[in-house]
């Protein structure tokens, strides 16, 4: 099959239906006044629900979901937090708010998620958290983790941005730490065009997030218009909520449609041994919002060479994130082996639901006709 380039197949989009329409409507229509937060409510409940956790905090954006649960849990100027080298710049940006100091580990080979050996490494009387990033809906060793957070006294902040519909064990991503962060970006596998989330089960996480997420007033206070002390403002729109109460209906046929997709890529790929590709142990269920393909050494691959042909095929891709400290912004670790052998062989693949099996047909064929 050779592709048509008159045909473009996007990397990733939401999947809208008629009951998106109909909520954000809704919303737009009635949606005002004593109203204006009934959709807002109604996602953190039901998001809440699919989780199992005890409390959502619907955002503006992930970022400010990082920034809230991060200060909700503790962390001060100061105090230094663990951070996976690969990871998108978000995970990072709000410690750095607050004025913490990111202490960057490295990955594991087979996950790319943070590697729970250099965590131990990385521990100094500073430490006060750990960001844990489920990358393109790879699940990190949470137990190995959890049992580190607990004998060295540290908070963990799951950022499952990517993650949405994977499990560890039965837990949901995001639900197994002290609180877990989620995205609602268009190209996320539930999306409100922009947006965030914020989820735990402490009842005292939540509350201090509340208030830093309104100008940091305090509502058993009482009084309108006071603040007690300098807060935030991430808060969605009621509009947002809406799509995404529609949305997270619809999440298990969203991840099937993805986890669908990916089965298409692996059966497809499954006759060479030139690649990784996502991985799924038995006792996790990847959502795999990102198809990634790792090419081998022996390949020798040249990645942006390849994703510009396949753009020239009409196919989009994405590169495989660069490690944080090789961006100008932070010092060079080199140290982190594995962060530095992995990004300069790996892409992301189109994943949308609305792709079917003769689009990842094409995206396949046109891989391995360049590799060839």
């Amino acid at each position: 099959m050779i592709a048509d380039k008159t045909k473009k197949i996007a990397i990733t989009r939401p999947s809208i239906t008629q009951l998106e329409i109909d909520y954000v409507n809704d919303a737009i229509s009635n949606g005002w006044g004593e109203r204006c937060y009934d959709y807002i409510k109604r996602f953190e409940n039901e998001f809440a629900g699919y989780l199992g956790s005890k409390h959502a905090l619907a955002t503006s954006s992930c970022t400010g979901a990082i920034h809230l649960a991060l200060m909700a849990l503790g962390v001060k100027a100061g105090d230094e937090v663990i951070i996976p080298d690969i990871t998108w710049i978000a995970s990072v940006e709000p410690v750095l708010y607050i004025g913490a100091k990111p202490v960057f580990v490295d990955v594991l080979p087979d996950s790319w998620c943070i590697d729970p050996k250099k965590i131990e490494a990385a521990i100094t009387p500073k430490t006060k958290a750990i960001v844990v990033v489920h990358l393109y809906g790879n699940m990190a060793e949470m137990d190995e983790i959890l049992a580190i957070a607990k004998k060295h006294g540290l908070k963990i902040l799951e950022d499952a941005a990517e993650a949405l519909g994977s499990t560890y064990y039965q837990k949901k991503a995001g639900s197994i730490g002290d609180a877990g962060v989620f995205s609602f970006h268009g190209t996320k596998t539930v999306s409100t065009g922009e947006g965030g989330m914020m989820v735990t089960s402490d009842d005292s996480v939540i509350e201090r997030a509340r208030i830093l997420n309104d100008h940091g007033r305090d509502p058993k206070v009482g009084k309108t218009f006071w603040m007690a002390e300098y807060g935030y403002k991430y808060k969605i729109s009621n509009l947002q909520a809406a799509m995404g109460c529609a949305q997270i209906e619809r999440v298990e046929e969203l991840v099937e449609k993805k986890r669908k997709i990916f089965s298409w890529y692996k059966d497809l790929f499954s006759d060479t041994n030139k690649f990784q590709l996502n991985p799924e142990p038995e006792y996790i269920r990847n959502s795999v919002w990102m198809p990634t393909v790792i090419f081998n050494h022996d390949i020798n691959i040249d990645r942006d060479g390849l994703m510009s042909y396949l753009k020239e095929n009409g196919i989009d891709s994405r590169p495989f994130f660069y490690p944080l400290t090789s961006l100008p912004l932070f010092e060079e670790k080199k140290e982190n082996i594995v962060s530095y052998d992995l990004y300069g062989r790996g892409i992301n693949l189109p994943s949308h639901p609305g792709l079917e099996f003769e689009d990842i047909e094409i995206v396949y064929q046109a891989v391995i006709k360049y590799i060839n």
